[in-house]
């Protein structure tokens, strides 16, 4: 029996084995670029330093806070309180991405005027928080929002 076949070796010629060993010299070269000092090879500057980030300071009232205690007070305020019987309510703001869960409302009417106090969370790009408010009936039919501020 007589075999044919022939190994690669003898079939792929040398020039072919220099230009896999090149190609894969000059990958090598080109991803050193990506894990030394910089991405520019031929650039000499350096990374400015003084430019810094958070440097704007927040503004003391923001408008995303005053559109979401509308948001919340629409939503104490129009709210069956028999219906929802102490279950949470959901609330969002599609204008500034804000969401929440109002678990607490509780009416009172002890002063002769209807307010409603409640406790909710706002979900919003800046991170979670608390708040309390109390929103109370006043002239006719309209509602008026007299606290809502963050719990500490």
């Amino acid at each position: 029996m007589e075999v044919i076949a022939k190994s690669t070796v003898y079939t792929k010629g040398l020039l072919s084995k220099r230009g896999m060993i090149a190609a894969t010299v000059m990958v090598l070269l080109s991803l050193t670029g990506c894990t030394t000092g910089g991405m520019d090879l031929f650039s000499s500057t350096k990374v400015d330093r003084s430019v810094t980030t958070s440097a704007v300071p927040k503004p003391a009232s923001a408008p995303d806070t005053v559109s979401d205690e509308v948001t919340v007070r629409n939503a104490v305020t129009s709210a069956d309180l028999s219906k929802l019987k102490g279950q949470p309510l959901a609330w969002a703001n599609a204008s500034t991405g804000s969401a929440g869960v109002i678990d607490t409302i509780v009416e009172n009417n002890a002063t002769g005027q209807v307010c409603r106090q409640f406790r909710t969370t706002r979900h919003a790009y800046d991170g979670i928080a608390n708040f309390y408010g109390k929103a109370c009936l006043v002239g006719d039919n309209d509602w008026q929002v007299l606290a809502f501020q963050p719990q500490s």
